[in-house]
């Protein structure tokens, strides 16, 4: 099998070359990840200005672009051979709740959803790489056990590591994204020039973090596990917004 790895951490990060030695000996694993630290940068695309892939002494394949550049040109004529499944990570730091909506390590994940198979994100909730190796065991546990998963197409498995040894993690939990509070105000800085700019401030604090949820599961010493899918319609809302517009002069 083929399998093609990404991140959003960087083409030299720890977590991308602990992923792909976690996997190379089970699958035929080819790395295209962005040439600088891309977190952060969700879905997004560069549209501006052309791509340029270059291959590394180590085999890996660095892009000065996206997360989602990477997976896009691996699976769209880039590679000689389209990968089979998309595995994203290993990341440096959380990817829990709303972080989601802005992870470059998801949105990775999320690209591959055009392929038969589950795509995974793996992250580590921690920016150090002590507990790496216990990241990389679930790793390699769960995408070798992929193959007695049948999953709707278009599904990302959303992984959280705890930041823990492997021996002191309880087990794995099937979990829902919780939420966050609102972040932190952007902090605000001027340049010896006394030109003005701000800081995007960290993310705020679990405020839907009960029981069920990805922050429960790993506060508690779980690996958590939450599927993802791009659907976002929101069904629930069909009837009110059907008298709402059943209610409206089109001024017809």
């Amino acid at each position: 099998m083929r399998i093609l790895i990404a991140n959003d951490d960087g083409v030299t990060a720890p977590g991308i070359a602990a992923l792909h030695d976690a996997l190379s000996d089970y699958a035929d694993c080819i790395v295209i990840a962005p040439e600088a630290d891309r977190s952060g940068a969700s879905s997004s695309l560069t549209l501006d200005r052309p791509l340029h892939p270059h291959r590394l002494g180590n085999g890996f394949i660095s892009l000065n672009g996206t997360p989602t550049d990477c997976v896009h040109l691996g699976l769209n004529g880039l590679l000689e051979e389209v990968p089979e499944m998309v595995v994203s990570g290993i990341n440096l730091g959380a990817n829990l709740g709303d972080d989601v909506l802005y992870s470059g390590t998801v949105a990775a994940a999320l690209e591959g959803r055009f392929l038969s198979r589950p795509a995974f994100a793996f992250s580590l909730c921690s920016r150090l790489t002590d507990n790496l190796p216990a990241a990389m065991h679930f790793a390699r546990l769960l995408v070798e056990s992929h193959e007695k998963l049948e999953l709707p197409p278009r599904t990302v498995l959303n992984v959280n590591i705890p930041n823990l040894p492997l021996e002191r993690i309880k087990g794995i939990q099937l979990t829902r994204l919780g939420h966050r509070a609102r972040a932190k105000p952007p902090v605000k800085v001027v340049n010896p020039r006394g030109k003005e700019g701000y800081w995007i401030a960290a993310a705020g604090d679990a405020e839907d973090g009960g029981e069920g949820t990805d922050f429960h599961a790993v506060m508690q010493g779980y690996v958590s596990i939450t599927p993802l899918q791009m659907d976002r319609t929101f069904r629930e809302a069909f009837n009110v917004l059907g008298d709402w517009l059943g209610g409206l002069d089109h001024g017809q």
